[in-house]
């Protein structure tokens, strides 16, 4: 299992950073790589929900369903995978204060049949990956 986490202080308040982070529908606009995140239902996350994601990543397509395991609503929720790449994590939000929050995201990825040859470089590759999402995550906020 490959695990990475990353956290980052976003100049809004925790609410308005949850208000993104909790709303698969959002993903697109600042995962990279996320082609569409098709929560089910729509709107922020709850025990049950389910996605159908398209991701672009390292040179290929994944396609992956989700599903949300548990919420603690406006702080922390977890996912998992139920088809396609094997990953479970989380998501929370930290407040700082009236105007700033830390947000992290945590991923643990389990490499199948030809994906372990990447074990190796995995990593640091999706550890970028988190650290540019939070980079995205901060500006769409600050907007």
């Amino acid at each position: 299992m490959v695990e990475v986490e990353a956290s980052q202080v976003v100049p809004v308040s925790a609410a308005r950073a949850w208000s993104v982070v909790a709303d698969y529908r959002r993903d697109p606009q600042w995962r990279a790589g996320v082609r569409t995140m098709a929560p089910d239902p729509p709107g922020p996350v709850a025990v049950g929900t389910t996605t159908a994601e398209v991701l672009r990543f390292a040179g290929r397509t994944y396609r992956s369903g989700g599903v949300v395991t548990a919420v603690d609503a406006g702080i922390r929720f977890r996912w998992r995978t139920t088809s396609g790449l094997v990953a479970e994590g989380w998501r929370a939000v930290r407040p700082l204060g009236p105007a700033s929050a830390r947000v992290t995201l945590h991923a643990s990825v389990r490499p199948v049949g030809a994906q372990r040859l990447l074990t190796p470089v995995l990593r640091p590759m999706l550890l970028r990956t988190l650290r540019g999402d939070l980079c995205r995550l901060g500006a769409l906020l600050a907007r």
